[in-house]
């Protein structure tokens, strides 16, 4: 594990610019089997009022939701009962543990399938410098919902854009076969432009407006990773959940961040 470390830490790679070199400055290649490593990754617990979103499974760390086997960190949403909710899952995040300004997130992962799963890699700033949600921003680095059957989501909020609002700014990418194979989701995130990326092909672009204050352009703060698996909510369950599908799994492959 360690020599493998140290190659990725020789890594150097070009910004989509092809002006930029970045250099790995964080990674889990998730060779170490069992719980995730508490250095790098923490946990959001519960259900908490269904974050937001009317989303019916309790988060936990045990073993049964999450854990490192076979070179891969398993999410696994399973159908039990727990905190008054028919279905547990997890949600880790580098919060504390890796925060950044900038840089490139690639993260190699394979999707579950089936209605009722909603599977995320995101961002959240760390500290909520201008305020609750949206107006300090959130990244979408790759959202799927089951039903519609590999179609893969980036998309930015904020203040003034938002899906409450129906003003936020998103773009989308087919991916046959999402939920039977690894692509890598990346983001490449600079001062004045973000873009989404699968497979290290761009599918959206978006650009600070030069007019855009904090509340169009909440992004020159720190944000760290999270990686989770919701299951229903308005958007994941909005054609209902699969009762028959359970469990279903998003693995990572590896996390590699650079700056």
């Amino acid at each position: 594990m360690l020599l493998r470390i140290i190659a990725l830490a020789s890594i150097y790679i070009m910004a989509c610019s092809g002006t930029n070199k970045q250099t790995l400055v964080w990674a889990d290649e998730f060779d170490t089997p069992g719980a995730p490593d508490t250095t790098k990754w923490t946990f959001d617990l519960g259900n908490n009022n269904g974050w937001g979103n009317n989303e019916l499974q309790y988060y936990t760390r045990d073993t049964r939701n999450v854990r490192v086997e076979n070179g891969k960190l398993v999410i696994e949403a399973v159908k039990d009962s727990m905190g008054g909710k028919p279905f547990t899952s997890s949600r880790v995040l580098s919060k504390g543990r890796g925060d950044w300004l900038y840089g490139r997130f690639e993260i190699r992962a394979k999707l579950p399938r089936g209605k009722g799963t909603w599977p995320a890699i995101w961002m959240m700033p760390t500290k909520s410098n201008y305020g609750p949600w949206p107006r300090s921003g959130e990244i979408d680095i790759m959202e799927h919902v089951g039903y519609e059957g590999g179609v893969v989501h980036g998309t930015i909020h904020c203040e003034a854009y938002n899906h409450i609002n129906n003003t936020q700014k998103e773009g989308m990418m087919t991916v046959p076969d999402a939920q039977d194979q690894f692509h890598i989701y990346a983001l490449d995130w600079t001062k004045d432009k973000m873009d989404f990326l699968i497979d290290n092909k761009v599918f959206f672009s978006v650009t600070r407006n030069p007019k855009d204050n904090v509340a169009g352009w909440p992004f020159d703060k720190p944000f760290h990773l999270i990686l989770n698996m919701a299951v229903g909510g308005n958007w994941g369950g909005k054609q209902g959940v699969d009762q028959n599908i359970w469990p279903q799994r998003m693995e990572i492959d590896y996390v590699r961040v650079y700056q």
